[in-house]
């Protein structure tokens, strides 16, 4: 081969003997271009960046369960329909009330409502959160061995047997939030010299919980609730104890008004605390 003497020549030679020019073959030169590559958790710097963002599947509030929206996919529960307007009564057991006796929390000689309960120090209950006073419950039952005169918010049939199985009285009341008020903390209420109010009537739909015998209602006829007392008794197999031949007759007997907040005391009258007074309404 003879020595090429011409550059352009020499081109010439070079493009002979290179294959031909093909769409598989184009590629840069090295080094013109260098690749990025992004690094991975720590190592990544800034370069993750917002455009992320936009590759993410963010489900619309309620269809984080699928394509159903979630209250759709569970069973429904009638007593999550309007939880929040029902009225609740945080729970005393006959054990707990049968121990505050015990430790001389609460005297029987005299009437147990929900003031006596609040005094004791044990229990509380608010009147801003929808909290009506308390219900009695049954557990306990086979210890409590008391005979009381009670006044209560909320009792099942098995409590009100054995209230009344060991010769004790028991009723369910309804107190207003005002009332309620009072009865939470009555030194507070008698410090702000207000008369005391009237209680009052029960909502359209606590009538008639509250005007039923079986539940012994403080609105019921008084004949039909002994009548109860007696069909109790015979359901129960137990032997109804003669309140009338009580020797604590007196402390039994002895009921609120309809209208009435605390026992002895009657709607209007001023209470005063610093002369240990009380201060009634002048009758003309």
């Amino acid at each position: 081969m003879s020595t090429v003497k011409h550059t352009t020549e020499r081109a010439l030679q070079l493009m002979r003997q290179l294959p031909r020019v093909k769409l598989n073959n184009i590629r840069n030169n090295p080094g013109a271009y260098k690749t990025q590559k992004r690094g991975r958790a720590q190592h990544g710097g800034d370069k993750h960046g917002d455009g992320m963002k936009s590759h993410c599947n963010y489900m619309r509030l309620g269809y984080e369960t699928g394509n159903t929206p979630f209250y759709l996919r569970f069973t429904y529960e009638s007593y999550y329909k309007d939880h929040h307007l029902r009225r609740e009564y945080p729970p005393i057991s006959l054990n707990q009330l049968q121990t505050m006796i015990d430790t001389d929390r609460i005297d029987t000689t005299k009437p147990i409502d929900l003031a006596t309960i609040c005094l004791t120090g044990l229990y509380d209950f608010f009147p801003d959160q929808r909290q009506y006073g308390y219900q009695l419950t049954d557990e306990g039952a086979n210890i409590f061995k008391t005979k009381v005169n009670i006044e209560v918010q909320h009792a099942n049939e098995l409590v009100i047997a054995t209230i009344e199985k060991n010769g004790g009285v028991i009723r369910t009341a309804y107190f207003d939030p005002y009332s309620l008020q009072a009865l939470r903390n009555p030194k507070k209420f008698f410090e702000r010299g207000v008369p005391i109010p009237r209680r009052m009537i029960p909502p359209q739909d606590a009538i008639e919980y509250y005007s039923n015998p079986k539940n012994r209602g403080y609105l019921a006829d008084p004949e039909a609730i002994s009548h109860e007392r007696l069909v109790l008794a015979q359901k129960y197999g137990y032997e109804l104890p003669k309140i009338e031949d009580d020797v604590d007759y007196e402390m039994l007997s002895e009921t609120k008004d309809p209208r009435q907040i605390f026992y002895g005391l009657e709607p209007g009258i001023v209470v005063n605390l610093e002369d240990k007074s009380i201060i009634r309404k002048r009758e003309n």
